[in-house]
């Protein structure tokens, strides 16, 4: 038991400075306003990449399996895509290649309302009341996160 909190403990790093709630408003691919706090009340995983990333492009199918299996219940994911001068149907036509199922949205490499981004891919996880409770360099895969939402519900 022990062990495995160490182990989720060092995928996720827990992120006490931005503990309040945080919100965004951004622009989808599908040309939509989404903001953070219309997910309260879930868990949502916010994934900031790119299409020139080979690890944010390996990790999509990973991010989209566990978006199905939870977007109905108690998660949903957000892809953030941080290309500068991105063109939505560009972005479009790559995620529906790689048949991704989760919202997509636009923004510019910058700080973020969830904090910086220091490279790609990184995950935010923001629980159901809209605290910044964990965030990760690097990819991450749907188990992560499943076990990390389970030992946090428990809390």
């Amino acid at each position: 038991m022990i062990r495995s909190l160490v182990l989720l403990l060092g995928l996720f790093t827990g992120t006490q400075a931005l503990a309040a709630g945080a919100d965004f408003a951004l622009t989808g691919i599908d040309g939509r306003t989404h903001r953070l706090s219309d997910y309260r009340g879930k868990w949502v995983v916010v994934n900031y990449w790119a299409t020139w990333c080979p690890p944010c492009v390996e990790e999509m199918p990973e991010l989209a399996n566990f978006h199905e299996r939870h977007k109905d219940k108690d998660a949903v994911v957000l892809g953030v895509n941080m290309e500068e001068q991105a063109v939505a149907a560009d972005i479009a036509s790559f995620v529906e290649q790689f048949l991704v199922n989760y919202p997509v949205l636009l923004s510019e490499p910058k700080m973020t309302a969830l904090g910086p981004i220091p490279g790609l891919p990184t995950t935010f996880l923001v629980s159901p009341d809209g605290r910044v409770v964990a965030h990760k360099l690097g990819m991450v895969t749907a188990a992560d996160i499943e076990s990390f939402i389970t030992q946090n519900n428990k809390n």
